[in-house]
């Protein structure tokens, strides 16, 4: 199994969303192949040469414009190659982070991971699954103020993720037993999704 692992907190060593996701992935087996992407580092904003050269056909292209998507094509591959997609989501200010937004608008791209339709646009990675580490100071998971859980449940299945797994570590500054709740969950769902892979394999 691949995995496709996004980490999107501005924190490094006291993030709990880094915490839970690495555990998450460490509970999936030894022959779990990973690919880690740390959106906090930068992910690069689109732009009117962005858009000209996405809406120009590939074999219309020039230089230019295939170094305006370099950025996009390496991580649309990144996401086309994956079985499981885990993202490590902080809420800020009731919603994603910015590196998360500007990951989705980098690879949300017609007729390479979606499609229009007559009858309506049709997502292209269907297949694959995805695991999101929601974790909150104070925003309670799917809340009214909750803004980003349906928004990222929404865009996944827009190009074809629809296999949605959360794991919740909400409003964990007045829960005590939040963390520990969240810790189990993804022990748990890590065995499953690694053992579902291995029954996979040997049948």
């Amino acid at each position: 199994m691949k995995v496709l692992r996004l980490d999107t907190s501005a924190q490094i060593g006291n993030s709990h969303s880094r915490a839970l996701t690495a555990r998450f992935i460490a509970g999936l087996g030894p022959d779990t192949e990973i690919v880690q992407r740390d959106l906090a580092k930068g992910i690069p904003l689109i732009g009117p040469d962005w858009f000209n050269a996405s809406f120009t056909p590939a074999d219309n292209r020039d230089n230019d414009q295939e170094q305006s998507l370099s950025a996009s094509q390496e991580l649309v591959e990144e996401l086309q190659e994956a079985d499981l997609l885990v993202i490590g989501l902080p809420i800020y200010n009731f919603g994603v982070p910015a590196s998360l937004k500007l990951w989705i608008d980098q690879v949300c791209r017609a007729n390479l991971t979606f499609k229009h339709t007559p009858e309506g646009s049709v997502g292209l990675l269907e297949g694959k699954r995805a695991v999101v580490i929601y974790v909150s100071g104070g925003t309670p998971f799917e809340s009214d103020a909750d803004f980003a859980t349906d928004y990222l449940r929404y865009v996944l299945g827009f190009i074809g993720i629809k296999d949605v797994h959360f794991i919740k570590a909400d409003a964990h500054m007045s829960d005590e037993s939040s963390l520990p709740n969240a810790q189990v969950a993804a022990d748990q769902l890590s065995k499953k999704i690694g053992f579902e892979d291995e029954t996979a394999l040997v049948s």
